[in-house]
């Protein structure tokens, strides 16, 4: 067993408003306990800076160093074995990881990293230039999302990069739904300006070509709500549930319905689509690389295909075994243990 500092500058995984960063936060803490390592949070302190108000950065660079000297002056003389960021991009840097694992001489790892060069220009551009030194930094890069790969590739080593797939609890096995002649959708999306707006204009547009008997569930709620409203009016069987943010809740929905729709616009990752197929819900998006990366059905519709994308949810919905296929995919692939597995595998060659 190894102890390793760990430290999420985005959002510390003892933060007390829930959101997906501090539960993947809370994910890799426990992966890495699962791997057999004692993973302790170093600091709590939060580099998240969304203004780009350049008082404001100082002040957390000054933060940054104050809690640096605290923790080498903490830590020098039982040092972890390994220091491991989760999350460091240009709006939360991490500026505490590079210095304390180099003063200490000891690894330093990020996951899910994130490059952004457009960002050397502008009001982020002293946190972006901190983001690329711990990038330069680590001894490896351990990235999830397929979007923040070629940049990654242009700035390091490959041998320096590790592919982790993203991962979550899968749970108990699900509850099998209730029978029914409807076919019951799902969407958990939140309702915003781009590419949400524009994944819920592509799921309208295609539900103009699925002909069988069908009801929409909506769950997700945001400014763009009444023209989300607009978009689905001229379907008769669409239910509005708001956002619901209990785990609990949301997975007795996964069960109940018949398959998550969303075509998946922008999404990095999508977590939505791991969170249903644990639930054995068959989930289905249009082609686009985040949602590709975490789906058991892998020859999904071309994105803006609506004729396309309806006969995917038929030939899904109608398909035997869909739901147990789902489950199985997401418990071997992207389950909590699948992960432990693979990060251990990362981490042992840096490791005493």
């Amino acid at each position: 067993m190894s102890r390793i500092a760990f430290y999420a500058p985005m959002k510390p995984p003892g933060h007390p408003n829930p959101s997906g960063d501090r539960e993947i936060a809370r994910l890799f803490l426990r992966a890495l306990g699962l791997a057999g390592h004692d993973a302790f949070v170093a600091s709590q302190l939060r580099l998240r800076e969304p203004e780009g108000d350049a008082g404001a950065q100082r002040a957390l660079v000054e933060a940054a160093g104050a809690e640096t000297a605290r923790l080498l002056a903490g830590l020098a003389g039982d040092p972890p074995a390994l220091w491991f960021t989760y999350h460091s991009y240009w709006k939360a840097p991490d500026l505490i990881g590079p210095a304390v694992s180099a003063a200490l001489g000891i690894p330093y790892v990020i996951a899910e990293p994130s490059h952004s060069p457009s960002r050397a220009i502008g009001p982020w551009a002293g946190f972006a230039a901190a983001a690329e030194r711990a990038l330069l930094a680590a001894d490896r890069l351990i990235w999830t999302k397929p979007r923040d790969l070629p940049a990654l590739q242009a700035l390091v080593a490959a041998e320096r990069l590790c592919h982790l797939p993203p991962f979550l609890d899968p749970g108990p096995e699900p509850a099998a739904p209730p029978p029914s002649d409807t076919l019951r959708l799902l969407t958990v999306a939140m309702m915003r300006a781009g590419d949400k707006a524009a994944s819920y204009a592509a799921l309208a547009a295609a539900l103009e070509h699925l002909p069988q008997p069908w009801s929409l569930t909506i769950v997700g709620d945001g400014p763009l709500r009444t023209d989300v409203a607009a978009m689905f009016a001229r379907f008769p069987a669409i239910r509005f549930m708001g956002a619901i943010t209990d785990p609990a809740r949301l997975r007795r929905l996964y069960e109940s319905h018949d398959l998550l729709v969303w075509p998946g616009i922008g999404e990095g990752i999508g977590m939505v689509y791991l969170e249903a197929q644990a639930a054995g819900l068959p989930a289905l998006a249009a082609a686009h690389p985040g949602p590709a990366a975490v789906l058991a059905r892998r020859d999904l519709p071309a994105p803006g295909d609506a004729a396309g994308f309806a006969r995917a949810i038929a030939e899904l919905a109608g398909r035997p075994g869909a739901r147990a296929e789902a489950r199985a995919h997401v418990v071997s692939r992207h389950g909590l243990r699948a992960a432990a597995e693979r990060l251990g595998a990362i981490l042992a060659p840096l490791l005493p």
